[in-house]
């Protein structure tokens, strides 16, 4: 018996919070339904009300002006969150043949910036869609449905 090679898909939902991540398998040249299907989550663990320690008062003014965070730290320290998630996500996804991209806001794009960094994946990514919320049942069906014929 021949050993056929799997040709790996791997369709990614993926916003701030969570990526589900589905990988469809599929034997080469197989005319029977040779498929498998994975349903994969990573959570991103970006924390959303960063806080960080600082805002003293003087025993003169209780009620007076308080050191503030600022802003441009809790920015800087989401975007390295994010970049980390990223990063666990591309190296799922790193041996995949062909990569399809959903999401309902800017983490789809950011993600597909990331992935475009590493120069070996750029001719992987066959779409970047826009899609709301969906179950991880709805994500493999679309998944599936997509590289039905590819």
């Amino acid at each position: 018996m021949v050993n056929k090679k799997m040709k790996k898909y791997i369709g990614i939902w993926v916003d701030h919070k969570k990526a589900v991540i589905v990988t469809k398998k599929r034997r080469e040249r197989s005319y029977e339904e040779d498929v498998e299907i994975a349903v994969t989550q990573i959570s991103s663990d970006v924390e959303r009300k960063v806080r960080l320690s600082g805002g003293s008062r003087t025993r003169k003014t209780p009620w007076g002006p308080q050191e503030i965070a600022v802003d441009s730290k809790i920015e800087a320290r989401q975007k390295q969150q994010l970049k980390k998630f990223y990063h666990r996500i591309i190296e799922f996804i790193k041996d995949a043949d062909k990569i399809l991209i959903m999401g309902p806001g800017e983490a789809k794009l950011e993600l597909k910036k990331e992935i475009e960094k590493s120069k070996a994946l750029i001719p992987r990514i066959v779409g970047v869609h826009t899609s709301d919320k969906m179950t991880d049942n709805q994500i493999a069906a679309k998944v599936k449905s997509y590289f039905v014929q590819k």
